[in-house]
């Protein structure tokens, strides 16, 4: 080496600079890759993106080839920049030349293009891909002794490598970060319903059911008449039918299937009662994933909740499942909404709401884990059965009880943060803080 010139020792290491600069660079821009979209490439063809997954399959060997071909390149480039040290300044020149080296390679060989790797990691990944594929075939035995000795350590260290890899997988929290910061690549409506899917195996029917007591059927002990105007003027399409009380429930009767009878001048009760099908029933804490599922196998879209002792607590239909998802369907302020929208700010709804749908439609943050109804929240809150006008403040506003009856809250008037200065009359204020 002492008989090159020194301009070609220059050449070789800028070179070997160039080279780690490569290896370095190439190494975050593989380790930083996005797994998935690596993964749609592949699928698609894409001759980098094939070579690149394979190599990260098996993370050890191609670690040990990027820092075998570097250490051996700088190691070799220390080597080199002693040589021209010596010949140029002497033995005073090797401190020089050290610093300088350590700089240089600091700058070129590691910052500059490792940065450069984050910005552009699948360009550089796919080129280096097709340079390490041939070159582990050529240096596997010596990556192959590395990486026994590796592993030896990490024996001696009792680390398994056996998991190694199975980090890819994204929890339920994970995905949701994904979609929620998935920009404009997806649509903000589309990431809530995307979101609002993960979230669905943590919801049970008897969140979202519809109260027994708030419950529309068909008394098949009525009057013919009224059971005639119920039908008429019905705006469900499907409606329970049962004798005196739910509990003695006999089946469901689909309106839409009643067109061709109503059309008859004269309807008899015969007709009415050979349509029924039969009831549909749905075990409590069912999660809404299960239910759906349920729906689509058994052609069902709606059922009745019980529990464990077989009563009925509610009812569920599939709309109320894919609210969950897409969100409300009625959007029009005049329909008959459990939270009914006033000109003065304030909402009127009904006791039985549900808490999840408040949470929606007000933006709250009440806990879905406690009570599932507004009525709920309130006697969980005050430990008894408030009277009419009662004003109980809440984080994000205040509840005016409205109407109490058969020892329930029927209507509660919501009062948002910007109404409460205003004044409201001489309802008394309860206190629920602890203490």
């Amino acid at each position: 080496m002492n008989t090159l010139p020194i301009s070609m020792l220059f050449g070789i290491l800028a070179a070997l600079i160039l080279m780690s600069g490569f290896f370095s660079g190439s190494e975050t821009a593989l380790m930083t890759l996005n797994r998935y979209r690596l993964r749609h490439l592949a699928k698609s063809g894409n001759r980098g993106a094939i070579l690149a997954s394979r190599l990260l399959e098996k993370p050890d060997k191609l670690i040990g080839l990027i820092l075998l071909g570097n250490n051996f390149v700088n190691i070799l480039a220390s080597a080199i920049a002693t040589v021209i040290a010596l010949r140029l300044l002497g033995e005073a020149g090797i401190a020089i030349a050290t610093g300088i080296l350590t700089l240089v390679i600091l700058v070129f060989a590691e910052v500059t293009p490792k940065t450069l790797a984050t910005i552009k990691p699948e360009p550089i990944a796919f080129f280096a891909a097709r340079i390490y594929t041939p070159l582990l075939k050529v240096l596997y035995p010596l990556v192959f002794v590395v990486n026994v000795i590796t592993r030896q350590l990490f024996w001696l260290m009792r680390i398994s490598t056996d998991s190694a890899g199975a980090g890819e997988n994204l929890s339920r929290e994970e995905l949701r970060t994904v979609v929620n910061e998935a920009g404009a690549l997806i649509p903000d409506s589309h990431q809530e319903m995307l979101v609002n899917i993960l979230d669905l195996e943590n919801v049970t029917v008897n969140d979202i059911m519809i109260p027994r007591n708030d419950i529309i059927g068909i008394d098949l002990d009525d009057d013919w008449g009224d059971i005639m105007q119920q039908i008429a003027s019905s705006k469900h399409s499907r409606l329970p039918v049962y004798r005196e009380s739910i509990d003695n429930v006999v089946g469901f009767i689909y309106l839409r299937k009643m067109l061709d009878v109503l059309r008859q001048e004269e309807i008899q009760r015969e007709h009415l009662e050979s349509r029924i099908r039969n009831t549909y029933f749905i075990p409590e804490n069912t999660p809404l994933t299960v239910q759906l599922l349920n729906f689509q196998s058994q052609k069902r879209r709606i059922g009745l909740v019980v529990d464990e002792y077989g009563d009925i607590l509610g009812l569920v239909t599939l709309e109320d499942i894919l609210e969950e998802i897409v969100g409300e369907f009625t959007t029009d302020p005049a329909t008959d909404l459990d939270i009914r929208p006033q000109a003065d700010g304030t909402c009127l709804a009904l006791g039985s709401t549900p808490v999840r749908q408040l949470n929606r439609l007000l933006g709250w943050n009440l806990s879905v884990n406690g009570p599932k109804t507004l009525n709920g929240v309130i006697l969980e809150k005050l430990e008894e059965i408030p009277e009419a006008g009662t004003l109980i403040p809440m984080e994000d506003g205040a509840l005016e009880i409205v109407r109490v009856e058969d020892n329930m809250v029927q209507d509660v008037k919501i009062l948002p943060s910007a109404t409460l200065d205003r004044p409201q009359g001489d309802a008394p204020l309860i206190d629920t803080s602890p203490g």
